[in-house]
C-alpha cells in the first residue's frame, strides 16, 4: 500500500510492493529510491536488531520537497506493521510510532522514502530503563571533523578515567556519536547526570576545543559535547543513511581508526561492499555497565542543558528590555 501518489513498479520484496524505484532519491543525493531499498535490503540484519522494539522516528524525503521527521504513523500503514504509543515530550502529545521488528517493516520505510532511522534510547517493554548513555559530539562546520576527533579522543579520555568503555560511530553528518551501554539497574535521571559529568570532564580535557555550551552563541566556534540525549531522546541509528550529498551513512569507526576516517568515506554504496558479513556495531559494543556513584553525583550538580539555556535567555531578554538594571 502507498500514500496514493506513487506509481507501482510491478516488483515486490519481502511482500512490500515497490514504487516509483528509478526517481532521484533527494536532490544531490547520487542515488535512486532503488539503491535506498537495496542498501536497506543488505543491511537489514544489522540494522534491524538496533531498531528492535524501539519507538522509531524516521526522517522521509518526498520527491521534490523538503526532507521531514515523521513520528507519526501515517493512517494507511499496513496493519502488520508493529506499533506502540508513546509520549512524545516534545511535542506533548501521545503518538503511535512504528516498531521496526523486521525485515518487511524496513523495506516498507524505504519504499516510503525514510531515509535516515532514529530510535529512542529506550526500549518498548522498558521505558523507565535507557539502554545507553550517548555523547553526540556536534562541530561548528563541516570541515571541522579533525577538531571532532581530538575532541573524541578527549571523550575517551574520559571514559577510561572513569572505568566506562563505549563504541563510536559517525553521525553521518559533521560529527560522531559515542555509546555507553548501561545496565537494567541505572535510572534514566543517574544516566542524564552521568551524561553531563562526562561531557564537563571531557570538555576540560581539551578547553580549546570543546565546550558543552547548550546556546550556539556561547560556543565560540568549538565541538558541542552534546549531553542531552537521554530518557525518550533519539539518536540516528548505526548504519542508518543520512539525507545528506551522497547519502553518507552513520558508520562504526574504532577507536585505533579515528584519526584516518571521516564521515564522506562511507556511503550507501560503499558500505555493504565495505563490510562483508561483519557487523562492527555489534562487535564494537561493550557489555552493559554500571555508573560510578560519584560520577553521577557530579552530574547532579550540573544543570541540564536545555534548562539552563532556557533560564540564560530569560535573563538576556531582561537585559535587553531593561538594560539599566543590574
Amino acid at each position: 500500500m502507498t500514500d496514493g501518489k506513487e506509481k507501482k513498479s510491478g516488483e515486490e520484496r519481502h511482500g512490500v510492493p515497490l514504487t516509483n524505484l528509478d526517481q532521484p532519491l533527494f536532490d544531490g543525493a547520487g542515488a535512486t529510491k532503488r539503491d535506498l531499498v537495496d542498501y536497506l535490503d543488505a543491511m537489514a540484519d544489522r540494522i534491524v536488531p538496533v531498531l528492535d522494539d524501539r519507538p522509531l522516528s524516521v526522517i522521509r524525503v518526498h520527491r521534490g520537497q523538503e526532507a521531514f521527521m515523521q513520528k507519526n504513523l501515517p493512517k494507511y500503514t499496513p496493519e502488520w506493521v508493529e506499533r506502540m504509543k508513546y509520549w512524545a515530550e516534545t511535542s506533548k502529545r501521545e503518538v503511535t510510532y512504528a516498531l521496526c521488528n523486521d525485515r518487511r517493516t524496513l523495506i516498507w520505510f524505504a519504499n516510503q522514502r525514510a531515509v535516515e532511522y532514529h530510535p529512542t534510547l529506550v526500549r518498548a517493554d522498558a521505558p523507565e530503563h535507557q539502554t545507553h548513555l550517548v555523547l553526540d559530539l556536534d562541530p561548528p562546520s563541516a570541515d571541522a571533523f579533525p577538531t571532532v576527533v581530538r575532541v573524541a579522543h578527549a571523550v575517551h579520555a574520559a571514559l577510561e578515567e572513569t572505568g566506562l568503555s563505549g563504541a563510536l560511530k559517525t553521525s553521518g553528518s559533521k560529527g560522531v556519536h559515542i555509546f555507553v551501554p548501561l545496565a537494567r539497574s541505572v535510572t534514566i535521571e543517574d544516566a542524564a547526570a552521568a551524561t553531563r559529568a562526562l561531557a564537563v570532564r571531557a570538555a576540560a580535557i581539551e578547553p580549546d576545543l570543546a565546550t558543552t555550551a547548550f546556546l550556539k552563541e556561547d560556543r565560540e566556534g568549538k565541538v558541542f559535547v552534546d549531553a542531552t540525549r537521554s530518557g525518550g531522546a533519539t539518536v540516528v541509528c548505526a548504519y542508518s543513511p543520512r539525507v545528506r550529498p551522497g547519502v553518507p551513512v552513520s558508520f562504526p569507526v574504532a577507536w585505533e581508526d579515528l584519526d584516518d576516517v571521516t564521515p564522506a568515506d562511507f556511503t550507501i554504496g560503499e558500505v555493504p561492499g565495505l563490510l562483508g558479513d561483519r557487523d562492527p556495531w555489534a562487535e564494537a559494543m561493550p557489555e552493559p555497565q554500571e555508573l560510578p556513584d560519584d560520577l553521577v553525583a557530579e552530574g547532579t550538580e550540573i544543570p541540564a542543558g536545555r534548562v539552563a539555556a532556557m533560564h540564560e535567555g530569560k535573563r538576556r531578554a531582561r537585559a535587553k528590555r531593561n538594560p539599566d538594571e543590574g
